[in-house]
């Protein structure tokens, strides 16, 4: 398929370069163009604006870092809408407000394209291997057209009905679950070291015994090496997803008494462990108190 794809950070690059892994035509964009060297170095045309990306393809791709981000290369003269023929699908990888999604969905619709709220699961190195897990939501017909793409970047996809911000609320729940899960490792770490328990030898009981699924494995052993650079999820993202869930949470009326304690945490990571440190660097704000 003829691609677009915009916003190379991390994530981002190890997507587009799976998409060419799969024999998709790509063209690319981001707004620091030298990002997208490895790419065009493998064929991929490299775009002077999202109009111009979006301009002739079958598929736009978006994964950039926040709603602000997304809003910005999409509408405009040389947005994401002007460039894209009617038809053409969306698909927005992004972690993004479940009501930037509904505005989204109404954008395309007013313009006659089609979209697909698509983010995903899953660190820098799996979306380079292009086994992402996928939790796409939108029309049928749009989730059959982008079959396709989603093969190439994920190992699975999740399919959650016809309203795309249905995926981005279930996008957001999960990563409450991987921050709560950051909360409790590191206070569970804290523990054990102010008993006089060594933090590796903490790790090696919870990784050997029920504490060994997927998240665990990726986030414990960081926590208890103290290695927070370079960021896989950069601290200021994780905070930013947990305010879209507690704005989420606010228009449904969910309560998440969690969710408080861990942004105080986040927020107060940032401040005093720099915006360039992982999540896991949360751990290092809870051996502080």
């Amino acid at each position: 398929m003829d691609l677009a794809f915009l916003g190379l950070g991390q994530m981002g690059i190890g997507m587009a370069g799976a998409l060419l892994d799969a024999g998709h035509t790509l063209t690319v964009w981001n707004r620091s163009p030298d990002k997208a060297a490895a790419l065009t170095e493998r064929g991929a045309r490299l775009a002077r604006t999202p109009r111009e990306a979006a301009d002739g393809a079958q598929a736009v791709l978006t994964m950039v870092a926040d709603d602000a981000a997304l809003e910005a290369i999409l509408t405009g003269e040389d947005g994401i809408l002007a460039g894209m023929a009617p038809g053409a699908l969306h698909l927005s990888h992004s972690t993004i407000a479940v009501a930037t999604a509904d505005k989204l969905a109404q954008l395309h619709g007013e313009a006659g394209h089609r979209f697909v709220s698509a983010p995903v699961f899953g660190r820098p190195p799996v979306a380079a291997q292009g086994k992402l897990a996928v939790v796409a939501a939108g029309a049928p017909e749009a989730i059959e057209a982008a079959a396709p793409i989603l093969d190439a970047l994920g190992r699975i996809t999740f399919p959650m009905g016809d309203k795309p911000s249905a995926a981005n609320l279930v996008k957001l729940a999960g990563n409450f679950m991987i921050m709560a899960t950051v909360e409790a490792y590191g206070e569970a770490m804290s523990l054990g070291e102010k008993g006089g328990v060594a933090r590796e030898k903490m790790l090696e009981v919870f990784a050997g015994t029920i504490f060994d699924g997927a998240i665990h494995k990726v986030y414990g052993p960081p926590i208890a090496e103290r290695r927070h650079r370079p960021a896989g999820f950069a601290a200021p993202l994780g905070l930013k997803d947990m305010r879209l869930a507690a704005e989420a949470a606010e228009a449904v009326g969910a309560k998440l008494p969690l969710l408080d304690l861990v942004r105080a945490h986040l927020t107060e990571t940032v401040a005093t462990e720099g915006s360039d440190v992982d999540v896991t660097a949360l751990a290092e704000t809870i051996a502080k108190l």
